[in-house]
């Protein structure tokens, strides 16, 4: 292994200061409700909305200042990844007497939970995509009451339009212009006009992140995200430009994102670098990915695919790439990524917008023990069993002697007592 660019190593910064931020926060809101909630709202949104809640008339006047295509486009792609969330929820199956001895059945339910809220970005960019991407799936898993929420844009009291349209088009049951930290422990706690959720999901910046952090537990979340992430494995008969192309893609997202690219032919990742270097003279969004490919882009020659399919199982990235002349020859040797593009033709945007899978991935090596919001994030697998008596009587027993070797003498009476009556 050569490396050709070296990024700068993450450190794990000093987060006290952050921890201590968030957690004063999320306390206030948990004392003062709504009144704290507008102050926060004013001070970091510049928002003096009087009602969180977004009316059907704002929802309307947003759609107003979309375009018919902007719509057109927007439905398309939630009709895509609609489609394919429905898919997953008709793999997860209930399960029905199962029976591992006679007498004894047991089985499974499959229950979404009852609550969710889904929180959209508002930030550097309107990320309306992403309120497709968590509103959708939770609506078809169930989910009886869909929340949403997005900080309004800056000097405004209202959330972009796109987004506002977007989640309507997904199915929120209800919107709400408040986002940070703040909104994160509204929905966790509740205030006066704020119920309180069961599950929060979706990316943010370090603050909501930390308040994810802080408030899981009292309820359910997705994952703790950090900055976005792509690794490309290449063989060299590829584009330049479009590897390239797909580093800054995600170059763009934030000063600390991550694009890197392993390639076993050395002149084409030389290529990939000029041609990084040839795009970001023009790109629009060059201040930010120029900094991040320049901290944190990386380019490494690989001896053999062998070696690349270790490394991007080591790295674990939110997005992998295959730009290979013959990508099935490792694909099923890859565990650990957030989701998986095979062949240059399919490019991450895709999945980031329209082709139907979820783009709320796991970061920060997350991979190695988790996928994506999917279907399945918003449902749970509730077990239940029943016997008969003479199933009771074979059993009994065995549990009586087990519990009384742990020395949990109330355990083997509950089952002693069942036997002799």
């Amino acid at each position: 292994m050569k490396i050709m660019k070296e990024a700068r190593v993450r450190t794990e910064e000093d987060k006290k200061k952050l921890i201590q931020i968030v957690g004063d926060m999320i306390d206030d809101v948990k004392n003062r409700k709504d009144e704290a909630l507008r102050e926060y709202s004013q001070r970091f949104d510049g928002s003096k909305r009087e009602s969180f809640l977004v009316s059907k008339e704002e929802i309307q006047e947003a759609y107003a200042q979309l375009s018919p295509q902007e719509i057109e486009d927007l439905k398309k792609a939630a009709s895509h990844i609609r489609a394919f969330a429905k898919a997953q929820r008709e793999t997860i199956k209930p399960l029905e007497n199962f029976s591992p001895a006679p007498g004894i059945f047991l089985g499974h339910r499959i229950i979404p939970v009852k609550s969710c809220c889904c929180y959209v970005p508002g930030g550097n960019y309107p990320l309306y995509s992403t309120a497709l991407m968590l509103i959708i799936p939770a609506k078809a898993a169930g989910v009886a009451r869909v929340a949403a929420c997005s900080p309004v844009m800056k000097g405004t009291d209202r959330i972009n339009p796109k987004t506002l349209v977007a989640m309507d088009i997904a199915g929120a049951d209800e919107i709400y212009g408040v986002g940070g930290a703040q909104a994160i422990a509204a929905f966790s706690y509740g205030t006066q006009e704020i119920q309180p959720v069961d599950m929060i999901v979706g990316p943010g910046n370090q603050y909501v992140t930390e308040a994810k952090r802080q408030c899981y537990g009292q309820v359910g979340i997705d994952f703790v995200a950090g900055p976005s992430e792509v690794l490309v494995i290449a063989d060299g008969n590829g584009t330049p430009e479009i590897v390239a192309a797909d580093l800054l893609a995600q170059s763009e997202h934030d000063p600390n994102a991550k694009g890197m690219l392993i390639t076993t032919d050395e002149k084409f990742g030389q290529a990939v670098i000029e041609a990084v270097e040839k795009e970001l003279s023009w790109l629009s969004t060059a201040a930010i990915a120029e900094q991040s490919w320049q901290t944190y882009g990386e380019v490494v020659l690989a001896e053999s695919l062998e070696e690349a399919v270790q490394i991007a199982n080591a790295y674990a990235p939110e997005h992998l790439e295959l730009n290979l002349s013959d990508p099935d020859s490792i694909k099923d040797r890859l565990y650990n990524y957030g989701s998986l593009f095979i062949g240059e033709n399919t490019a991450e945007v895709f999945g980031d917008y329209a082709s139907g899978t979820n783009h709320t991935l796991p970061t920060l090596r997350a991979a190695r023990y988790t996928g994506g919001v999917w279907v399945g994030t918003f449902l749970k697998t509730c077990t239940h069993q029943s016997m008969t008596p003479e199933a009771m009587k074979e059993l009994a027993p065995l549990v009586e002697r087990m519990a009384q070797g742990e020395g949990l003498m109330g355990h083997a009476q509950a089952a002693k007592v069942r036997r002799e009556k």
